[in-house]
């Protein structure tokens, strides 16, 4: 009997581990020529009321990965609505503008930040 509840306890505390989440970072640096990008993932995750499957793994993968957002993908990424672009887009007249978020044009600085020399 004893074998049985010792069982029992292992079997439910080893449940308990594999169900814990793992927490995501607060912040992401993506390193970039013109200034890397610091993505506030805690302000994200604010904004869609904690549901991942907005980003992940449609636009993004659960682990940190490289955005493969290179010079000139701006514009390919808002019109694909792909990566950073997905909300980050100008948007048509009938909806809000800048859609989810600001666009990416015009507000370089909001994103990519020089380190200071």
């Amino acid at each position: 009997m004893r074998y049985l509840v010792a069982l029992y306890v292992l079997s439910v505390a080893a449940l308990g581990v594999l169900a814990q989440e793992k927490k995501p970072p607060l912040k992401l640096v993506f390193e970039a020529k013109n200034g890397n990008v610091t993505f506030d993932h805690a302000a994200h995750v604010k904004r869609e009321k904690n549901n991942c499957k907005v980003c992940h793994d449609k636009l993004f993968p659960q682990e940190k990965a490289p955005l493969n957002f290179k010079a000139g993908m701006h514009k390919p990424a808002e019109a694909n609505h792909t990566s950073c672009g997905a909300c980050h887009a100008a948007t048509p007249a009938s909806q809000e503008a800048g859609g989810h978020a600001f666009e990416t044009k015009g507000n370089c600085t909001k994103c990519h930040v020089k380190a200071a020399a």
